[in-house]
């Protein structure tokens, strides 16, 4: 069979799916990000203005990214898949696109220290474009994230991304929320009210998070938008509110 590499996991007309990444890595980090403890995943307004240095929270939160790949089978060819994804707590939950998961036979997920296990799917939306993972590794490996509000979000806010584009892993870019409530349909899929930012995205960012200036997650991107296989400054992410709606107690049952 002939073996394609589709790196963005699910290229749409004029548009391709991509992503973004943030978060808090436990609650020591958090404290030390926010200057106090940390006592929730929703931060009041002022902590959401807030701003700690990138390369902090980039050597705080990049361990709770992971690269998804996967082995499919579309149209009739067997095609090989890369995405990014967050670690959202200590049972091994790890949240991503569900285009990155579709179709799939085989998903592996690799850690930031190199090391790769196989996951399997705990469950999907595909309306909002997400999916839950599970993994069965060591405590020491795990390195959840905090999620922010993303009803406090802004169009101007600051974000960052980590995730894997063209299967970097480890990229760390920066830009501002560029707009708020909008849909992409180019992408092929029904998600709305996303948020849309300017922060470089590619192929192979999908599934990562969108960071505040704290580190937490704010949303998952899933998408950009442009005339070409690339990042033209206009991506969009999932609020993370969705995510909630899949794992409402983090790290409790899932309700879908």
């Amino acid at each position: 069979a002939l073996v394609l590499l589709i790196i963005a996991a699910g290229i749409a007309t004029a548009a391709v799916s991509a992503a973004v990444v943030t978060f808090a890595r436990n609650s020591a980090a958090r404290s030390a990000i926010t200057g106090g403890t940390a006592t929730s995943n929703q931060p009041g307004p002022s902590a959401a203005r807030s701003v700690v240095p990138l390369t902090t929270i980039y050597k705080q939160d990049a361990p709770g990214v992971v690269t998804i790949s996967t082995e499919a089978r579309r149209l009739g060819r067997t095609g090989q898949g890369i995405g990014s994804g967050v670690v959202v707590d200590m049972k091994g939950d790890i949240v991503t696109n569900e285009h990155v998961i579709a179709n799939a036979q085989q998903i592996q997920v690799t850690f930031s220290d190199g090391s790769t296990v196989a996951a399997t799917v705990v469950t999907h939306d595909v309306t909002d474009d997400l999916a839950v993972l599970s993994v069965s590794v060591a405590a020491s490996k795990l390195h959840p994230l905090l999620l922010g509000n993303s009803d406090l979000v802004l169009v101007g806010d600051t974000v960052a991304a980590i995730g894997s584009p063209f299967d970097l892993p480890g990229t760390l870019t920066q830009g501002i929320v560029s707009g708020l409530h909008r849909k992409n349909p180019g992408a092929g899929i029904s998600a709305h009210d996303l948020i849309q930012t300017d922060a470089p995205i590619n192929p192979g960012n999908s599934g990562g998070p969108l960071l505040n200036t704290l580190g937490q997650v704010i949303g998952i991107n899933e998408s950009i938008q442009g005339p070409i296989n690339g990042n033209v400054g206009v991506g969009f992410a999932v609020p993370i509110k969705q995510v909630l709606k899949l794992l409402p107690n983090l790290g409790g049952t899932p309700t879908q």
